[in-house]
């Protein structure tokens, strides 16, 4: 039997081995990878995203407890800086998450970014497609929250979390960083700290800003109508016409607080994918987003063997001394003329 068969099986151990091997891009990885894609397609892709320190690895331990508890089995890949050592993980989310040990319904994979932007490495779609195929309901990525380039995570989930709290600095760094607009839900976590207020205030305003015909209603019921707007505009839990207005949620992760609120949104977000068709949609986006680096990475390593490196170095020498344009260069190097 094959190690993609035994994942099949529901193997843990030829899970982990399988895991390994796409991760390191090794030609048992990519066949792996080749016979597993048959079988995806089944499991909701929930990306946790957010500035350091907002809590997101508490978070989503406590997700997994409550989507354990409605019987969904769970993955988590939890993205961590490379170390400059070794290039492992460094960080070991795992350690937030021994509530979880122990649970044979749930696995969680902590990688290193090996230095790809958006903290996202290369390897976390095929990953996640493997514990896709494997049988997982659910798959979390957590990101490590690098900054604007995070919008990778929007590549690869249906739904994303941009997780908030108070206290930080900045009430309205998420929206600086340039990820609230790939939010599908925000969460104000540590809700319980001074400031909270201020953090959902700037939230809220920017919402209005662009959503300014809808209501939006916090977690615990409460309407904000934008100013100058009738009543007859709301819309319940971020739902709108043809769309879906990010709703904002307070949790308190390492109490459980606003979990169960959560995950009501989480679920309502799934639901209005498939109703609306944006679940093909972006199923179709991640497929050909996974298509395309996978063909320019192709693409870049038949033309390395194809140039030799003494060429290579020839036409950049000529680039830097601006005696030849970079379009020129490209020119040159892909129609076999570099001298």
């Amino acid at each position: 039997m094959s190690l993609a068969d035994s994942v099949l099986t529901g193997d843990r151990l030829s899970l982990a081995r399988v895991l390994t091997q796409v991760e390191n891009d090794t030609p048992d990885g990519r066949a792996a990878l080749d016979a597993l894609f048959p079988h995806t397609g089944k499991a909701h892709l929930i990306g946790v995203t957010g500035a350091p320190g907002t809590g997101k690895s508490s978070l989503v331990n406590q997700l997994a407890l409550h989507f354990r508890k409605q019987n969904k089995r769970v993955a988590i890949v939890a993205v961590d800086p490379s170390s400059p050592f070794t290039g492992g993980a460094v960080l070991g989310d795992r350690v937030r998450m021994k509530d979880l040990s122990g649970d044979a319904g749930v696995f969680i994979r902590s990688m290193a970014t090996r230095g790809s932007l958006g903290g996202l490495a290369q390897a976390t779609a095929g990953v996640v497609q493997v514990f896709d195929a494997a049988g997982y309901d659910v798959i979390m990525i957590e990101t490590v929250g690098a900054g604007q380039s995070e919008v990778d995570i929007a590549r690869l989930a249906h739904t994303t979390l941009v997780v908030e709290a108070p206290g930080l600095g900045d009430d309205i760094q998420a929206i600086k960083a340039g990820i609230l607009e790939i939010a599908d839900i925000l969460v104000v976590n540590k809700a319980d700290r001074p400031g909270v207020e201020n953090t959902e205030k700037a939230l809220k305003s920017m919402l209005d800003m662009a959503h300014p015909t809808q209501r939006v209603y916090l977690h615990h019921g409460t309407p904000l109508v934008p100013s100058g707007h009738s009543p007859q505009v709301q819309r319940t839990w971020g739902e709108m016409e043809g769309g879906w207005i990010p709703p904002i949620l307070k949790t308190v992760a390492t109490e459980g607080k606003g979990i169960a609120e959560l995950i009501e949104q989480i679920e309502k977000h799934a639901a209005h994918l498939h109703v609306s068709g944006d679940w093909a949609a972006r199923e179709r986006a991640r497929l050909e987003s996974e298509l395309e680096a996978a063909l320019q990475e192709t693409l870049m390593s038949q033309f390395r063997e194809r140039v030799s490196d003494q060429q290579y170095n020839e036409v950049m020498r000529q680039v830097f001394e601006r005696s030849l344009s970079p379009g020129e260069a490209v020119k040159k190097l892909t129609n076999g003329r570099a001298k």
